[in-house]
């Protein structure tokens, strides 16, 4: 169970989106993970390992099975780091006596890559396992990633965007089983040529973000707050400031928050500073994800 603490320091006490080596974008052990999570304190974790069925094959010709972990492995790592973490207790390099004697909940999650050929095989899937989180992600815009900037030649990023945003919407009303609509605007980490700036999705394509926001609202799930923007570089998380202000004058409350770490040094980056901007928009609480049910945890004082 899903032990909820009130008296500790941090504001954001659960991480719920971070991969190890089962993500093929990851060369952390999932021990690596856990351990250094339970060092910063933290409550509790979620892997939510990468499940990008049928990725384009062309990116990782050598690995069909790339992106898409297996379900087994990584349910049998979760339950036996459930049963390790607690066990390590005092032999934590460095630790203090407190974070060392500190019990970790772990999670067990996925991260579907959507398309939308996949709802059928994604619906095996949730109801095989035991999941309790599973986070819905677009990474692929016409079958295409565009974290490779060929995807972007002699296209207009404006539509490319555009497009990106409306097979997100056709998916989620297509794929029924997420929790958590992931990094909503993933695909301006990766425009051309961006540097410092940041691209403003609400002021170039506000009507279909207004649509998928509807939307999670409507389904009753979450939008998650990804701080892996600030890693990124963009000086804010994914989504931007402006949808997550636009999705509180929708009616949306319900958000989860994950780090993304593919790293150790990753894991619950920018925390504190989300959590400032998050309670400034005006968002009382964040949610935690238990064998799938939802649990509303409200924000510390910072």
């Amino acid at each position: 169970m899903i032990s909820i603490s009130e008296d500790n320091e941090m504001t954001i006490r659960y991480d719920m989106h971070l991969h190890s080596s089962f993500s093929t974008d990851s060369d952390a052990s999932a021990e690596e993970m856990a351990f250094h999570a339970q060092r910063l304190g933290l409550d509790g974790i979620c892997f939510t390992e990468h499940m990008d069925l049928d990725y384009p094959k062309g990116y990782f010709p050598e690995d069909p099975d790339a992106f898409c972990a297996d379900p087994d492995q990584v349910l049998n790592k979760v339950l036996h780091l459930r049963k390790t973490v607690r066990a390590r207790k005092a032999f934590l390099p460095g630790a203090s006596v407190k974070n060392a004697l500190f019990p970790l909940w772990i999670g067990f999650g996925l991260e579907f890559g959507m398309q939308p050929h996949l709802s059928d095989r994604f619906h095996q899937i949730a109801r095989n396992y035991p999941l309790d989180f599973i986070v819905a992600s677009q990474h692929l815009v016409s079958s295409l990633d565009p974290y490779y900037p060929e995807v972007w030649e002699h296209k207009n990023p404006e539509d490319l965007i555009e497009e990106y945003y409306r097979e997100m919407l056709a998916n989620l009303k297509t794929i029924e089983d997420w929790d958590t609509l992931a990094h909503m605007d993933y695909i301006i980490r990766y425009i051309p040529g961006r540097k410092e700036q940041v691209y403003d999705s609400i002021s170039n394509h506000a009507q279909i973000i207004d649509e998928i926001l509807c939307h999670v609202i409507e389904r009753g799930k979450c939008l998650e707050v990804n701080t892996a923007g600030y890693k990124y570089g963009l000086g804010q998380p994914n989504p931007a400031p402006s949808i997550l202000r636009r999705y509180r004058e929708l009616g949306g409350e319900n958000i989860t928050i994950g780090s993304d770490a593919h790293a150790p040094e990753h894991i619950a980056i920018s925390f504190d500073q989300t959590a400032g901007l998050l309670t400034d928009i005006g968002f009382t609480h964040y949610c935690l994800f238990e064998r799938r049910k939802m649990y509303p945890l409200r924000f510390h004082s910072v």
